[in-house]
């Protein structure tokens, strides 16, 4: 009988794993809320480049120095999954994930981005691995997705809402269009890591409502 160590990385995607999600949900806060309080389009692009530079790195160093990586064990098992221990973790394309959104889109369209993979993508998870009981497609409930869409749809609300002068009206039918077509985005079996492909997915389709709808940032 084969037996574990207290050390070992043994949670999977199925797993709940709440300090990984509580470490994606802060980490994806905190980078949306910095932004908006205390930076320029400009020194966010900069900061996040050297950010996501140093998680590459670090994982380079991870993955191809073991003995270096054993000594970080007693942290890892926490945010870390089992497959991610030959390979690079979901930290490198969460931090291109935000780069690449804060690069491409305006400040209030990649806030709402960036809350939105930072708060529906874990809480998904978290819904669809504890209640997810009718499945849609492969790995995917819908008791997770309406999770996300929710979710989604609130802080698009509450992000374009807050402190706006935006016609009520268009914002709400906005905030509608985007979380159903993001959580129908969400849905597909696409193999690309979802902390890169959601934001971005996600300013595009507020970029492309706001457009449709003519509000104007």
């Amino acid at each position: 009988m084969e037996t574990t160590t207290s050390n070992e990385i043994t949670k999977t995607r199925k797993n709940l794993h709440i300090p990984r999600r509580l470490f994606h949900m802060s980490a994806g806060s905190g980078v949306a809320i910095i932004y908006v309080l205390f930076l320029s389009r400009e020194k966010a692009i900069t900061i996040l480049g050297i950010a996501a530079s140093l998680v590459y790195l670090l994982e380079q160093i991870r993955i191809n120095y073991p003995h270096i990586a054993n000594k970080l064990a007693p942290f890892m098992k926490y945010l870390y999954r089992a497959e991610e221990q030959l390979k690079e973790s979901a930290g490198v394309p969460m931090a291109m994930g935000f780069l690449l959104t804060i690069f491409t889109f305006p400040k209030l369209i990649a806030v709402t981005a960036v809350f939105t993979l930072a708060i529906s993508d874990p809480l998904s998870a978290l819904i669809g691995i504890s209640y997810g009981k009718t499945h849609i497609v492969k790995e995917k409930s819908l008791e997770g997705s309406l999770a996300f869409l929710s979710s989604s749809f609130i802080i698009t609300l509450l992000t374009f809402s807050i402190g706006s002068d935006f016609s009520t009206w268009r914002v709400w039918l906005m905030a509608v269009l985007t979380s159903i077509s993001v959580s129908a985005f969400e849905m597909l079996p696409i193999k690309i890591d979802d902390n890169l492909t959601i934001p971005l997915a996600m300013g595009t389709f507020l970029s492309l409502y706001c457009w449709l709808l003519g509000i104007n940032l």
